[in-house]
Order: structure tokens, then C-alpha cells, then sequence
């Protein structure tokens, strides 16, 4: 079916509904809201490690302005994104874990009372030895940072699907390298804040944050204060980008929570930007071992991967970010086997999360180097050697994850067209060179974090006697356009315009719940919502249709604003004549559509089956031009062209700018972003240590939609904004390879970096150069 010769809302470029508010000013984020509240500020832990031994903070509090100060003996409950990974409190009890853990809150009448209230506060530690490195922390006699997990581990896994062994034994070609792949951060537009209001008089809380998941902070809240939910309103307001960083609670919504209880009153808690880089989340430092087998002819034939991330201090997403790492090593290309090995340790750095393109972007890119490589190895094209490994849709892989619909080999060949691969020989100059690569992603996590049994995604709609259609959702748009989706969602199943249908998303008193914004789930899942609710709605509308018209419901169509008997030529009720017709003896029409990812695309039954499990995998491939200075070091993107597997683009407007959002926040790993501490100390917490790429620093992007219609996505659409991140890295490190012949194993390619791996490249030359003269 050609869905979108039959669209007049999907499938078109449509500008955000939310974009007029902010491109004006108008929008009105977290800390916009705080001009009547006290200010909040934390005391951070000095140090990496250690006991606490004494903390007074009688002066502080003693300070004129200062109105409340919390410490750990106030937050008595651990919190956590994971329910069985619980350990970190609101404020530190007892012992800290890496320099920046937060000790004590002030809330005072005004920033300056604030700020010095925090130099009056006095503490003394037993430090502790403080371990920065996943080789540390799991040496045999390092000290624990929590107490319940020898070795410092968080969780290792070992999965192991087909016959390894006999997989590389059927191997002509085995290959083994080496990745390490630095920290990095999110680095969103808005610094992290949190405003909450406390009334005493109905003990009830409504915190205003950045968030992504305000479902998960309501229910760490209601844990953390010891508070009835019904008793808490959380309400998400216009977000400045999250990338990850806000998938899970975090502390400072906690202990502003906290702080506006003990004053009685409404207390804002705005993070620095340090602040902000320090509370992290990030994608973690990463280790990979990945060992590839495979055939004279490019099939593979097995892999064998170890992967060692380094967590920081506190659980967070680690379980599943370690998962993800190697569940999906699956889903992309045709392994007969797969060996995985998991390790994530505990650190006394700032503790990492979920990052754009969670648990895949590492392991892909190294696995995308190793094709390139073997591809050298065999006199292969890296596009022909990608072939030989394709699946074909619909399948499930070695770990049970289904693959309903697969566009990778359409992705393939368009880059590979548009780019003008087979003719870039003729293109080459000294320090150019062209790479490629290919990555997929999740639609979705298909089994939620808490686990309730309730539907995956709710969606309610409201019709009333001014025609207006109000979709409330609880789908936290935070920029990537979710709030349009559900609106053009509604609009084309109702054949109506897109002017009629107001979203109202995150207020926990008037919303439905949602899950959050992460894993790319809200497309599919959210979208799938907004056409079952749109759908119910239909229905009841051509009923009362179908009574003025005296015709069947099953012959009622309805479009463009219209509702008619479907091949007749009787005349046409407006869509207010038929909202007018439905409302008598009824009044306002309110109706619900769900959406519930079926029991069988939620993973296998080996442990952290579910974690990978998806109802839709997105595809991209993606070809880079670069030019490199082999006397400075430095790395010149010339252009990249991208094509992504979206299954269908509900708006290709947006989709085009989250292909394009990907590929740049890729190009930042690979070439400048990475964290960097000394002794524990965060010294690259600013945007001028800390180096995204500008705009002057942004290649142009070649972007290309390929639509496979996915069989379950709402128009068949998957998700358009984490999967093409993962393929730029290697892609990138591919083209670098091309241009100077030195393979890179470290990222980001920074010129120090560049200039050493040439350097040792010069040495072997000279040194082979010299063995053979010696022959």
C-alpha cells in the first residue's frame, strides 16, 4: 500500500507545533518559572572517596537569609532508575563516592546568602583509596565503594548463542582488535533545573523539572519523601534538549523536593553548567575486545566481545546500558554466533547512564572498524562485505529479538549512489579519504522499566462543542517533536486540520501516565496511542454521522473536515455538524487509546533477555569525506551523506533534523568530546574545556529517508533519532584509515592522538624498511 499517496497530515513537512514558542522566546522553561521562589544550592563532596567523620553546618544555618538545610540524616531512602539497583540517596549518608557528591542543600532568600551559606559549611572525611579506572576499581585488593558489590562490579554478564567455537573454526579470516572509547557527556542547551512548591496546608507537592521521565521522579519522590502519589503533581515544562541525561531521576529533583517541605513553601534548585556536567549520566568510558570470524567471501562466521565500561559511583541505567551493549551486537547483520562478556564496574567518578544511542554506539563502532579492516584483508568493498551478512525481514535473531521490517540494504545503496563511492578514486588527494559504515537501533524498549502490567503508552482525547480535538499526553517532548506526532497522528485518522488539535502533555493532574522519553519509544508507542484513541473517536463520530445520514456506520467515510457515505454522491456533513450531532444527550466526548507491546517481541528468557528487545529496529548507512593534516593531526569532515530506515517518515521534516542531530552529536564523540578528571576532579565541566563541535566545525549533511513500513509502527513509522549517531564514529575512523593508511583504535581523534598514531606508523615503516634491506 502507498501510504503516503493516501496521507494529507502524515508523511508531509510540518513545522512543530511547539516551535513558535520557542523560536520567539514565549516558551517558558523550569528556571524561568523560579522568580518567586527561595534559591537552593549545593555543598559537594571535596573529595573521591570517603568516610564522612564530621559535618556541621550550625554556621550556615545561623546565617541571616538562610531559611532550611538539609543533609544525608534527612534522606533516609535510597533511589534508582532500576528497582533492583537502588543505591544512591538524595544526599550522601555517611560516605561519599566521587568529588561533586552532593552533602548538603541550603535553601535562602537569595543566591548570594545562598553561596556564602555554603562556604560556612565545615566537614572532615576519612579518605578512602579512590579508584578512576575499571582496571583499579576491579584489582583484587581494592577497596569496595559499595559495600554489596565485590569486585567493584555492578554486573557482569556472559551470554553465549550458536557454536563460537566452531564458528571460528569454519573461519578463513579471524581478526582481533583492541577499542577504547572515552567518557562523554550530554551537553544539552538547558542546564539541569528543578522547582518545587510545598502547601503545608495540603501537604501536597508539585515539582516543576527538566526531566524526560517525570512518571519515574513521581515515584522516587513519593519514595524518597515518604508521600501518597496522588499527593504529588509533576509537571514538565518546555525541556532545553536531553539526550539521556534526564531518563532517570536525579538528585537535585529529590532534594528540591525535600528542601520545599522543611521551608513550607517553593524552593528552585538551578544547576551551574559544572553542576550539570558533574550529575553526568553520560555514555560511559568503554573497553571493547571484539574478535571477528569470517569466510574468503565476507560471511561471517562468529564474534567474540568483552566489553568493560566504566560506571562512576552509583548505579543509574548500568544493568541495562551493559546489556544493551551486547544484545545488540544482533539485529543488524547475520551471525551464526555470538559470545558476550559484560563488565560494569563501580568508579569514583561521576556516575554515567543512558546517552543518545544507549548501550550501542561503543560496540558498534568497533565492530564497524573491524568489517572495514577485514574487508582490506580480503580485497573486499566494505559495502559488498556488508552485503554477504544482511538479513532478511521477518526474522528473530540468535537472542530473540524480532526484526519485522529492514531497510538497511535500501540505506546502503542509496549512499552509496549519492556519495559517489565507486568513483571517489578518481577523487583522491593526499589526506583525503572516504568511509562508510551502518548501525540500527531500538523503537522502544518493549518491556518498561517498572513493571506494571498497565499499557505501554495511554492517550486520552477530548472533543467539545467548539470542534477542538485536545490530545493529553503524558510523552515528554523534549525537542524531538513527540507532541507533533501525536497531533498529526490525530488529525489524519480523523481527516481533520492539524489547527483543530491542541496537545497537552506532562501535567500529572490532567495527563495520562507515560513511560518517558527514552530508547526512541515514543514514535511507536505514543503514536500507535494517539491512532487508537483517534480511532475510538472516529467511531463514535460516525455513528452520529450515520444517523443524519441515514446510512450504515460502515458506510460512513470521513475527510477533509468531512463525513459522507463512501462512493455516493448524497451530500456531506461538516466535521461541526457531526461533532454538534454527537454531543446531544452526551455533552463532552472524552475517549482513550492504548498501545501494548505483545508478550512475544518483549525478549528471550535468558537473563536480560528484555533488554534489546524492541518491536521495530530503525537502519542507517552513512558514507564520510574527510581531509587530514598528517603535520598537525587535525581532521577535516568534508561531508557525510546518511540515509536512515525510519519505516515511514510521519513527519519528514523532523525526521530530516533528527538524522541530522545524530550524526553531529556522532561527529562530537569521534573527533573532540571526552571528559576528563584529575585526581576525581571534573576539569573539563564547561563548554570551553569541554569542546562540541560548532557550527564552523559541521560538515554539510546529505540526508535521505529510506521508508520500509514497518508492519506494527503507527503508519509504519520506527524511530528516526538515535540510530544514524553510532554509524558516523567508525564511518569517520574508516575514512581517516583511507586518507593515511593508520587504523585508530581511541577516541575521540584528537590531534595529539592522530600525530602519535602517524608517528608509529612512520616507525614501522622505517623498521620494516630496514628488515628488508637486511634480507
Amino acid at each position: 500500500m502507498n501510504i503516503a499517496a493516501k496521507n494529507r497530515s502524515v508523511g508531509v513537512p510540518v513545522p512543530l507545533v511547539d516551535g513558535i514558542e520557542k523560536v520567539s522566546g514565549r516558551a517558558a522553561y523550569t528556571a524561568d518559572l523560579a522568580a518567586d521562589a527561595l534559591v537552593g544550592r549545593l555543598y559537594r563532596s571535596p573529595v573521591s572517596h570517603g568516610e564522612i567523620t564530621r559535618l556541621d553546618v550550625s554556621r550556615a544555618l545561623a546565617l541571616p537569609g538562610v531559611v532550611a538545610i538539609l543533609t544525608g540524616d534527612d534522606c533516609p531512602h535510597a533511589f534508582g532508575i532500576l528497582p533492583i539497583a537502588m543505591n544512591e540517596f538524595p544526599l550522601a549518608r555517611g560516605k561519599v563516592r566521587y568529588r561533586g557528591d552532593p552533602i548538603a542543600a541550603i535553601a535562602a532568600v537569595d543566591a548570594a546568602t545562598a553561596e556564602k551559606a555554603i562556604d560556612l559549611i565545615e566537614a572532615e572525611f576519612a579518605e578512602l583509596p579512590a579508584y578512576y579506572s575499571s582496571k583499579a576499581a576491579r584489582a583484587a585488593d581494592a577497596v569496595l565503594i559499595h559495600d554489596d558489590r565485590p569486585g567493584n562490579l555492578e554486573r557482569e554478564v556472559h551470554h553465549s548463542f550458536g557454536d563460537v567455537e566452531a564458528g571460528f573454526a569454519a573461519a578463513d579470516l579471524i581478526r582481533e582488535d583492541v577499542f577504547d572509547c572515552a567518557e562523554v557527556s550530554h551537553v544539552m542547551m538547558e542546564p539541569h533545573a528543578a522547582l518545587a512548591d510545598y502547601d503545608v496546608e495540603r501537604e501536597r507537592l508539585t515539582l516543576h523539572s527538566v526531566s524526560q521521565v517525570p512518571y519515574y521522579v513521581h515515584l522516587m519522590l513519593a519514595r524518597v519523601m515518604e508521600m501518597d502519589s496522588s499527593r504529588i503533581r509533576v509537571v514538565k515544562p518546555f525541556v532545553g534538549g536531553g539526550f539521556g541525561a534526564r531518563t532517570e531521576t536525579l538528585n537535585f529533583e529529590l532534594i528540591a523536593g525535600l528542601l520545599a517541605r522543611k521551608v513550607g513553601g517553593k524552593v528552585a534548585l538551578t544547576l551551574t553548567r559544572e553542576e550539570s556536567f558533574i550529575s553526568h549520566r553520560g555514555r560511559p568510558q568503554t573497553d571493547i575486545k571484539l574478535k571477528l570470524g569470517m569466510t574468503k567471501d565476507g560471511r561471517l562466521t562468529a564474534a567474540e566481545c568483552e566489553v568493560v565500561q566504566r560506571g562512576g559511583a552509583y548505579a543509574g541505567y548500568g544493568i541495562v546500558t551493559i546489556l544493551y551493549a551486547g544484545a545488540l551486537l544482533h539485529g543488524i547483520y547475520d551471525i551464526p554466533a555470538v559470545k558476550y562478556d559484560g563488565y560494569r564496574t563501580y568508579t569514583n567518578l561521576p556516575p554515567c547512564g543512558a546517552m543518545r544511542g544507549h548501550g550501542t554506539v561503543d560496540v558498534r563502532h568497533a565492530f564497524e572498524c573491524m568489517l572495514d579492516r577485514m574487508a582490506r584483508q580480503l580485497g573486499m568493498d566494505p559495502f559488498d562485505l556488508r552485503r554477504k551478512n544482511l538479513l532478511t525481514a521477518p526474522m528473530r535473531t540468535l537472542n530473540d529479538l524480532i526484526v519485522n521490517s529492514y531497510g538497511l540494504d535500501e540505506c546502503m545503496d542509496v549512499v552509496e549512489k549519492v556519495a559517489g563511492w565507486s568513483g571517489r578514486a578518481a577523487r583522491k588527494t593526499p589526506g583525503k579519504g572516504f568511509g562508510m559504515a551502518c548501525s540500527h537501533y531500538v523503537s522502544g524498549a518493549a518491556k518498561p522499566v517498572h513493571w506494571t502490567g498497565e499499557p505501554h503508552a495511554v492517550v486520552n482525547l477530548k472533543l467539545d462543542f467548539d470542534g477542538g480535538v485536545t490530545a493529553l499526553t503524558g510523552a515528554a517532548d523534549i525537542g524531538q517533536g513527540s507532541s507533533t506526532v501525536v497531533a498529526l497522528s490525530v488529525a489524519e485518522v480523523l481527516g481533520i486540520d492539524l489547527g483543530r488539535i491542541s496537545v497537552v502533555a506532562n501535567d500529572s493532574t490532567v495527563t495520562p501516565k507515560d513511560n518517558g522519553s527514552y530508547s526512541s519509544r515514543v514514535t511507536f508507542m505514543v503514536g500507535n496511542a494517539a491512532i487508537d484513541a483517534a480511532r475510538n473517536l472516529r467511531d463514535v463520530l460516525i455513528r452520529a454521522a450515520a444517523e443524519k445520514l441515514d446510512a450504515a456506520p460502515e458506510d460512513i467515510d470521513c475527510a477533509d473536515e468531512a463525513f459522507f457515505v463512501a462512493g455516493s454522491d448524497q451530500s456531506r456533513l461538516t466535521f461541526k455538524e457531526v461533532v454538534a450531532a454527537a454531543l446531544v444527550d452526551t455533552g463532552t466526548i472524552t475517549v482513550k487509546g492504548t498501545y501494548t507491546v505483545p508478550p512475544d517481541a518483549q525478549g528471550g528468557k535468558h537473563r536480560g533477555g528484555a533488554v534489546g528487545s524492541t518491536m521495530g529496529f530503525s537502519y542507517a548507512a552513512q558514507v564520510v569525506e574527510v581531509t587530514v593534516d598528517e603535520e598537525l593531526g587535525s581532521i577535516t569532515v568534508d561531508k557525510v551523506w546518511v540515509a536512515h530506515d525510519c519505516g515511514f517518515a510521519i513527519n519528514p521534516l523532523a525526521v530530516e533534523g533528527q538524522i541530522q542531530g545524530s550524526v553531529w552529536m556522532g561527529l562530537g564523540q569521534a573527533l573532540t568530546e571526552e571528559t576528563v578528571y584529575e585526581n576525581g576532579l571534573a576539569v573539563s565541566g564547561n563548554m570551553l574545556d569541554y569542546r562540541v563541535p560548532t557550527i564552523a566545525d559541521s560538515p554539510p549533511i546529505d540526508t535521505h529517508i529510506v521508508e520500509s513500513i514497518d508492519p506494527n509502527g503507527p503508519f509504519g513509522a520506527k524511530e528516526a533519532g538515535e540510530g544514524s549517531l553510532s554509524g558516523f564514529l567508525p564511518a569517520l575512523v574508516n575514512a581517516v584509515a583511507d586518507a593515511i593508511g593508520v587504523d585508530m583504535d581511541e577516541l575521540p581523534l584528537t590531534p595529539d592522538r592522530v600525530l602519535k598514531a602517524v608517528a608509529a606508523k612512520a616507525r614501522a615503516e622505517k623498521a620494516a624498511a630496514k628488515m628488508a634491506a637486511g634480507r
